[in-house]
């Protein structure tokens, strides 16, 4: 049932944006394609393929964890922002796993452990079977299953409900999301450790999956945030979404902005002072070749000025200060993720010479992903039609409602 056809008052979601950022991206990603291809076998496509790859792996991760913690803990205030969580996450089966391709394609130039002997390396041998190229794909298509499973099952209960109004769907949406959350964190940790992590497969850290999570679901939060802002002042989610709820969303993403800072401080701290050649050589080339201006602005835009900008409560839901915030935040998490991808590839910052295929190839899957969801979500109705705290969301108290229905009952028999 589409959401035209639901309620004609509900305006559908629009936008341009996707459009345009396909046709710039798709020239810049072919253009600088060819050119790597020509120079160094692809290696430059690869890497910027990665990047933007887990920009928006990073997205739908957050948007993930919003509905299964909408679900765990029974809020009211979440109810509006759901629908568009849930389309968001769907995006794991099978558009992101399309997407995921070329980096299986083009993995040996992305991962030089794919090029080594286990039987000459301690490292690659300790991870076997895992560390193959037929443990890749497996691994690989497991993560891509647990989450396209949670994601999807979660989303057709969801819409399920809409038509039925079973109660019995709330139910397993808690049920599957129990399970789930465990699921996910795992999925998550090694995920992160395997696409990611192994970019430098001698590199170790005790806490990665702990900075991977609390870096997704901040940069997640921030999404979630500014797209609630648009369909708000559209008017597309008005009857569930109140400004109000906004606060909510704030106070999330300041706990979770101290929680990434704080991981990502403690990762360095303890890699630091341990003092260990094989997990302090990351740091130490990550101080050299102009990445260590990238450091300190990291530090800066991801730690100090969302910190203070979101510290008072009155900011939470001041749009006109939190949603620079939030792309503040998207830049300073991609930022984060080539901090993290790109070192390797270019040990010294060639002053943003390389930088145009990174942004064409982030340009073509935010393009390519936007038109999915908005086709998705214009095809369903905007907000869960049927949920138990639907009143709630909408503001009606329902000991209103209650009294209501038995006035109406004492009528009925009086008569």
């Amino acid at each position: 049932m589409s959401s035209t056809q639901s309620n004609p008052t509900t305006r559908p979601l629009t936008s341009g944006l996707p459009g345009v950022m396909l046709f710039f991206g798709g020239a810049l990603t072919l253009v600088g394609a060819l050119v790597s291809f020509y120079r160094d076998g692809g290696s430059e496509f690869g890497f910027a393929w990665l990047l933007a790859f887990m920009f928006y792996y990073t997205l739908a991760l957050g948007a993930l964890f919003m509905v299964m913690v909408h679900h765990l803990t029974d809020a009211g205030w979440s109810v509006g922002i759901r629908r568009y969580c849930e389309h968001l996450a769907a995006l794991f089966f099978p558009w992101l796993l399309i997407l995921f391709l070329p980096i299986g394609l083009f993995g040996s130039k992305i991962y030089s452990w794919m090029k080594l002997d286990p039987a000459t390396n301690n490292l690659v041998a300790a991870k076997y079977p895992v560390f193959t190229l037929p443990g890749f794909w497996i691994t690989s298509l497991i993560f891509f299953g647990i989450l396209g499973f949670l994601s999807w099952r979660l989303r057709a209960l969801s819409l399920e409900q809409d038509e039925t109004g079973s109660v019995e769907c709330t139910r397993k949406m808690r049920f599957h999301s129990g399970w789930g959350i465990v699921a996910f964190g795992l999925t998550l940790t090694f995920s992160g450790v395997l696409w990611m992590q192994a970019v430098q497969y001698q590199w170790f850290s005790a806490i990665y999956g702990v900075y991977f999570f609390a870096s997704s679901v901040w940069a997640g939060l921030a999404f979630i945030y500014v797209l609630g802002v648009f369909m708000l002042e559209e008017g597309i989610l008005t009857p569930v979404l109140q400004r109000s709820y906004f606060y909510f969303l704030g106070v999330l993403l300041l706990a979770f902005t101290l929680l990434s800072s704080y991981t990502e401080f403690a990762q360095y701290f303890v890699v630091w002072n341990a003092n260990m050649p094989t997990e302090t050589f990351w740091y130490i080339q990550r101080e050299h070749g102009g990445w260590f201006a990238v450091s300190v602005l990291l530090i800066l835009g991801k730690c100090f000025i969302p910190f203070f900008a979101l510290l008072p409560i009155s900011t939470k839901s001041r749009f006109k200060v939190l949603v620079p915030l939030c792309l503040l935040i998207a830049v300073m998490h991609y930022t984060d993720l080539a901090f993290n991808i790109m070192p390797v590839l270019h040990p010294v910052l060639h002053q943003g010479k390389w930088m145009l295929l990174p942004l064409g190839c982030v340009l073509l899957l935010g393009g390519i992903l936007g038109k999915v969801f908005i086709r998705n979500f214009n095809a369903h109705p905007p907000y869960p039609r049927r949920d138990p705290r639907l009143l709630e969301a909408m503001g009606v108290s329902q000991n209103v409602v209650n009294d209501l229905m038995d006035a109406n009952a004492a009528a009925g028999g009086a008569k």
